[in-house]
């Protein structure tokens, strides 16, 4: 109601009956022949509202099956993943991959979200983390280009917002790279979350895209990104973009430290020659033995997984690389509101700006020291090729 309306009192009765109901997760392996041990993770919804996320699944499963008949064999694993209780808060990917955690955080290389792939027909929008960015607008800026010759051509649009969906935990407490390809009709869609879905579900399917047009457009996306994940030498994520990522955020804090600065201005050089030195010329099997691949894929695989905090205030991402929905682009753990969480709210003002200037201070060491963890891996894998 509008803020001058006059108050009502509203009574309400609740007739709901508590009951247990099981939820059930359908998992698939397609195996892996060099790298079996390293996962890369498609995750669809199986409920109504999944904007035909299980139909895109099951025709990228038939043809990469078809593939594998003709001889075909991925270098690493592929998990594909049908979560159930997705509407109910993403429970099934939720305790899956807690029920899998340690296994995930050592194994998992990416994860590729299908969470109502289809939700309108207006903009082709993709989210993906800072190390997947880049792969992430290649392929959306070749599916663009392709559209322009048959013309009705969305708009792109490219970010690392963290949007609500079966993303949220291999991202935020795994720290495992995602993207996510995804039609909708607005930008409203970043200030949504599971419950509106559940209570004001988009159109069907059958009414948005009743030829299956932009399904089809998503599952060539998709796959083309998990064909890449799946068998290129080097992984192809960018240290980089994380590092640039990182001074952007550092932009909009007022007076950072200048040992933060000097930090990520330090893992910024060195992310920047790991990038064009070390991953440039390992595309070539020729030049780089099995295990050297390996240990470099890793250096890339584990880069995210140093800006987790082991914990935070509630609300805060513990993946401090994403930022909120609906907030400016800065770090989750200065821009979400503590003061009443560390006492800054009370009325002793002395007190209060001790109390809020000891919480900002602990912020900053925590970034601090996620970028100097960042800095001493991306440094250990320079050290592995220094002979050659």
């Amino acid at each position: 109601m509008p803020p001058n309306a006059e108050r009502k009192k509203i009574t309400l009765t609740v007739g709901n009956q508590l009951t247990y109901k099981k939820i059930y997760n359908v998992v698939g392996y397609l195996r892996g022949r060099k790298n079996p041990d390293r996962y890369v993770l498609v995750g669809s919804r199986r409920d109504i509202q999944g904007g035909g996320s299980s139909a895109i699944m099951n025709q990228l499963i038939a043809a990469l099956t078809e593939r594998t008949k003709r001889g075909w064999e991925p270098d690493r694993s592929t998990v594909f993943c049908s979560w159930g209780g997705s509407a109910l808060g993403n429970i099934g990917s939720y305790e899956w991959g807690e029920d899998n955690g340690v296994v995930l955080q050592s194994n998992a290389v990416a994860y590729i979200s299908l969470n109502a792939p289809v939700r309108g027909t207006e903009t082709l929008r993709a989210s993906a983390s800072p190390t997947l960015l880049q792969l992430t607008s290649d392929i959306q800026r070749r599916q663009l280009l392709s559209c322009i010759r048959g013309g009705n051509c969305p708009g792109p649009n490219v970010s690392s917002l963290q949007l609500p969906g079966d993303v949220s935990f291999f991202a935020n407490q795994l720290a495992v790279p995602t993207m996510e390809f995804a039609f909708e009709q607005t930008a409203a869609e970043e200030t949504t979350s599971f419950l509106s879905e559940a209570q004001f579900p988009v159109d069907s399917p059958e009414t948005l895209d009743p030829l299956f047009k932009f399904h089809e457009t998503i599952a060539k996306m998709t796959a083309e990104a998990l064909l890449r994940l799946v068998n290129d030498p080097v992984l192809p994520f960018y240290p980089l973009d994380i590092t640039l990522d990182v001074q952007n955020k550092l932009r909009g804090i007022s007076a950072p430290p200048p040992l933060l600065l000097s930090s990520a201005s330090a893992l910024r050089d060195h992310a920047a020659f790991f990038q064009s030195e070390m991953m440039r010329p390992a595309n070539d099997p020729k030049e780089r033995d099995p295990a050297h691949m390996r240990m470099l894929n890793d250096v890339l695989r584990d880069l995210e997984k140093s800006f987790v905090l082991p914990q935070t205030s509630p609300g805060v991402f513990r993946n401090l690389l994403y930022t909120l929905p609906g907030k400016t682009a800065q770090f989750s753990v200065l821009s979400f509101p503590q003061e009443p969480l560390l006492g800054c709210s009370d009325t002793n003002k002395v007190q209060k700006h001790s109390l809020c200037g000891k919480a900002v201070n602990h912020s900053l060491s925590l970034l601090l020291r996620a970028v100097r963890s960042a800095d001493r891996l991306v440094c250990a894998g320079l050290t592995l090729f220094e002979n050659e």
